[in-house]
């Protein structure tokens, strides 16, 4: 039976699926119980009680919300180029998925453990602008159409930060494995040998950059509702409409994902006595998760123009002076190589 599944192509083919699966499914799962806790969170800052009749203490809410979207008319735009109009929430959705084939949830927990891993992602998460300019676009509309070009250029704008910042960790770390980088921050030391502590202050402007990528507040100025009534979906209902959340919420577990995999030290255990696992690593991303949502629930939305000074006068510089700064730390081997993780073995 082993021999089926590694020397055959079906068999090679079967487990390829089956491991596809294995991350597909408990991953989109955890979008509706991530979605209620995002709920959740807000009613509490706002002194509410959000989601609470849908299932003992509202948990099965995400699923009736799902089913309503499923069960809705689709209304299509008469004059949209209903072709695009269509695939433009399923490339959104099918990008965000792809994404996760190379995000390691253990040590060897990894659909694809590739050596160019950053670079997949970079590449996926650059073709995800094409679907929101697209379901902008086909709906021959002008309010989505403003909506699409705001957030084309606002994601542009902090990849280019977002880019700049994990260049920093791939020079700690002379590998752009994401298994080798949480590898490298394995230094014994528990917590403190996590990359948050050398690229201190670049975590925070990951963080803010990821926000301001996946379109959540205070920067989701494709979506606001004051000026452009919703943004790019404006014209989308029932099931496109439900690709185009799934693949945006997908898109913050993801960033929350990155979060603890360059910078928490993914599944490695915050104490050395402690054993590493899977388990840590879900840890971290909710932790994450749970910063977005309280970003989302007690940040007022900012203005166009400061999103994208902030983006190109603030983020930039700093991101690429910390760029410069890491190469001669890390060249010079400055306290003992605590930024050449490369250099002390790790």
């Amino acid at each position: 039976m082993v021999e089926f599944f590694t020397t055959t192509n079906t068999g090679i083919l079967l487990l390829i699926l089956g491991q596809c699966l294995l991350v597909l499914v408990p991953v989109l799962v955890s979008l509706a119980f991530l979605m209620y806790a995002d709920r959740k969170v807000w009613a509490a800052v706002m002194l509410r009680r959000g989601p609470n009749v849908v299932g003992p203490w509202g948990l099965l809410q995400s699923f009736a919300d799902f089913l309503k979207y499923i069960v809705k008319e689709i209304v299509v735009p008469a004059g949209a180029d209903k072709v695009v109009f269509f695939l433009a929430p399923i490339i959104s959705l099918t990008l965000a998925i792809i994404a996760w084939a190379v995000i390691p949830f253990n040590d060897g927990w990894v659909v694809s453990d590739i050596n160019v891993a950053i670079l997949y992602i970079f590449a996926v998460s650059s073709l995800e602008v094409y679907g929101v300019i697209m379901g902008g676009w086909a709906s021959n509309s002008k309010y989505p159409f403003m909506g699409s070009l705001r957030s084309a250029a606002q994601m542009i704008s902090y990849e280019v930060s977002i880019g700049l910042i994990i260049i920093g960790v791939i020079l700690s770390t002379g590998s752009m494995n994401l298994t080798a980088i949480v590898h490298a921050q394995d230094t014994g030391w528990g917590i403190l040998g996590w990359y948050w502590l050398p690229h201190f202050p670049m975590m925070f402007l990951f963080f803010i950059s990821a926000l301001a990528e996946t379109n959540r507040p205070p920067f989701d100025l494709p979506e606001a509702e004051s000026e452009l009534v919703a943004g790019y979906q404006v014209e989308y209902s029932s099931t496109p409409f439900l690709l185009f959340m799934i693949g945006e919420l997908m898109a913050v577990v993801l960033m929350c994902a990155l979060v603890s995999l360059l910078f928490l030290g993914g599944w490695l255990s915050p104490v050395p006595f402690l054993p590493d696992g899977v388990f840590w690593m879900v840890v971290k991303i909710l932790f994450c998760f749970f910063i977005f949502a309280m970003v989302k629930a007690i940040t007022p939305r900012y203005r166009y123009d400061q999103l994208m000074r902030l983006g190109w006068k603030v983020f930039l510089p700093m991101s690429l002076g910390w760029v410069v700064l890491v190469a001669f730390l890390a060249k010079f081997e400055v306290l003992g190589g605590f930024w050449a993780r490369w250099a002390t073995g790790g």
